[in-house]
């Protein structure tokens, strides 16, 4: 796909000569507007574009409030009340930034499932899934740095909580924790610190996603089927056919990205975010934004605490190794029943965790805790344990696909992408 023509041909007099020095305009044609994609893209292809929309709005908000928030212990939340009341559309563009974090992580999770589905981890696109999960990594530590801002007493504590994880690491965790910290506790130097990254790694991502970019136009897209590009009668050209698709797509996603800004602002945050932080007054329970739930759920579902933070950044870590995981020659799980069928449980397992992850961890599943099944001394009916059997298939689930690329037999593939189409329609 790297190898095809350019067809770009500069009209004027200023783009021949921008064109001979600088060929800007000509990337941008062969890139989003001539670029040959598959014709049978279906709308889980169109979240690229939703998340690239997030990336943009999540920057241009953060810039502006950050001309009016202060880093300073004492002076924060009142800082983000000023900004609620005082700033011109302050409010607004609050509930803009702070929803569209909800937003960005909705949508790069429906990107990253679907890429698991359709096999868009596999060879020739490792170096892409391998950026892709880099950008997820990078967005974790931003929503994270960015929740602390506020300095609510949610905020407070879940830097107190995360930032201590890193204590359990031997020999180097105590001295992370301290650098962290700026000194030995969540203080005004953590926050001075967390604004200053937070600020900075949107930037950072900004960088990896023209590298993610840059490592999908090499192999090009993959489609449903899995099947390779084989000839100009199975692509189209990216404008204006996939432009204007994903433009309504984005315009959908607005729409519910404005549903919440306007009538729900907080349904997706916790009141206790609402109250400045006090250290000498814990809440009854310490919970991060959703989007952290399902692996908040796998720390807690192991006892031991260095065995559980390796759990909750391992269950990160697994999807760089995926590629090599999932070895099957077959792409798309369209045509390999048993894989999907552990992909619905999987996906219905990531949902149960951040549902776990929700609830305080000896919080009864049914009735009063009296109801239940039992093992030895201990009660089965509590959310740890469900986040314990959870867990378990969180990672049976990457062990599986590697035994499915020995013994699943697969259904028939198409021979090519225009072939089932073309079938189709005769028939």
């Amino acid at each position: 796909m790297s190898g095809q023509h350019s067809t770009y041909e500069p009209k004027t007099g200023f783009t021949r000569w921008l064109d001979s020095r600088l060929p800007i305009i000509r990337l941008g044609w062969d890139s989003f507007i001539d670029f040959p994609t598959p014709k049978n893209l279906n709308y889980w292809w169109t979240f690229g574009g939703v998340l690239a929309m997030c990336l943009g709005i999540q920057i241009a908000t953060g810039v502006v409030l950050a001309m009016h928030y202060t880093p300073d212990a004492g002076l924060a939340f009142n800082s983000v009340e000023h900004i609620m009341r005082d700033v011109n559309h302050g409010w607004m563009i609050r509930y803009i930034h702070a929803t569209g974090a909800s937003m960005f992580f909705l949508a790069v999770y429906i990107h990253m499932l679907r890429g698991v589905y359709y096999g868009s981890h596999k060879a020739p696109r490792e170096i892409l899934w391998i950026l892709g999960c880099v950008i997820y990594l990078l967005m974790m530590a931003t929503g994270f740095m960015g929740y602390v801002l506020p300095w609510g007493q949610m905020s407070y504590y879940g830097a107190v909580v995360i930032t201590n994880l890193f204590g359990a690491f031997p020999i180097i965790g105590k001295g992370v924790t301290t650098w962290l910290w700026g000194g030995f506790a969540v203080d005004n130097p953590t926050l001075n610190r967390f604004f200053s990254l937070h600020y900075l790694l949107p930037f950072m991502i900004a960088g990896v996603v023209v590298l993610h970019i840059w490592a999908l136009h090499v192999p090009g897209n993959n489609n449903p089927t899995g099947v390779n590009v084989k000839s100009k009668e199975d692509t189209i050209p990216f404008h204006p056919y996939y432009t204007v698709k994903d433009g309504f797509a984005m315009v959908c996603f607005l729409i519910l990205f404005a549903v919440f800004v306007f009538f729900m602002p907080d349904a997706l945050g916790h009141a206790d975010n609402y109250v400045p932080a006090n250290p000498l007054q814990t809440p009854a329970h310490i919970v991060p934004e959703w989007y952290f739930l399902p692996f908040y759920a796998i720390l807690r579902a192991v006892p031991d605490k260095l065995t559980g933070v390796l759990a909750m950044f391992g269950a990160v870590g697994v999807l760089f190794a995926l590629p090599w995981i999932d070895h099957s020659k077959v792409r798309s799980m369209r045509y390999r029943p048993a894989a999907k069928l552990f992909f619905i449980i999987f996906v219905l397992v990531c949902v149960g965790l951040g549902f776990c992850g929700a609830n305080p961890p000896d919080k009864p599943l049914f009735g009063d805790g009296g109801i239940g099944f039992t093992l030895g001394d201990a009660n089965l009916n509590s959310f740890v344990w469900l986040s314990r059997f959870l867990t378990a298939y969180y990672f049976a689930f990457f062990g599986i696909l590697f035994v499915l690329g020995f013994v699943e037999k697969p259904l028939p593939v198409p021979d090519s992408i225009s072939t089932p189409a073309l079938s189709e329609k005769k028939g």
